[in-house]
């Protein structure tokens, strides 16, 4: 079982799933293909929105390397309607997993969407795989190996924001290494 690197997207334009990323998401993708320059990667994968390529493009590049797409790295979907106090909403979420919005996944279901897939990513028999993914759905995959994560740990996640997942006895250690002089966010 290797190590396992989540991003979360650089600055956008946007939420939709064409959303692009802004001048400065630009200059932070560059950043973070310098902040993995000394890193041996053999697999990256991505949420199917623009955004999460757009900011690995970079190091794709560099290191000559096909993006995955997967759609378990999908920015969780709170409801198909816009609401007023989703901020509210969304916090709710953090304290009933179950609770489900019109047209949308309830926290349970986005968990177990993303923690399906970097469990078939410690199955395989690789070092190093980078994933990028969204906020909502990175911070409720750290929830998962950490019970203490909660809305409070959301709001404080940068764009972009690295954590390095390692497997430890029969779990896995968390640790975010997204820092200064890299952390733009």
């Amino acid at each position: 079982m290797g190590k396992i690197y989540v991003i979360r997207h650089c600055l956008a334009q946007g939420q939709s799933l064409d959303a692009p990323l802004t001048q400065k998401g630009i200059e932070q993708a560059n950043s973070l293909a310098e902040f993995f320059k000394n890193l041996k990667i053999d697999r990256i994968v991505s949420s199917p929105f623009l955004r999460a390529i757009q900011s690995i493009e970079p190091l794709s590049s560099r290191e000559s390397m096909k993006i995955e797409i997967d759609e378990r790295l999908s920015e969780w979907l709170l409801s198909t309607r816009d609401f007023p106090d989703w901020y509210e909403k969304l916090q709710a979420t953090f304290v009933d997993m179950d609770l489900k919005y019109d047209g949308g996944e309830s926290s349970n279901e986005a968990m177990h969407r993303i923690v399906d897939l970097v469990k078939d990513a410690f199955a395989q028999d690789v070092d190093n795989t980078l994933i990028v993914s969204h906020g909502n759905i990175i911070s409720l995959l750290l929830k998962y190996y950490d019970k203490d994560v909660d809305f409070h740990c959301w709001k404080n996640l940068s764009n972009p924001d690295v954590f390095l997942l390692s497997p430890k006895h029969n779990g896995v250690m968390i640790e975010r290494i997204w820092d200064s002089p890299y952390n733009e966010g």
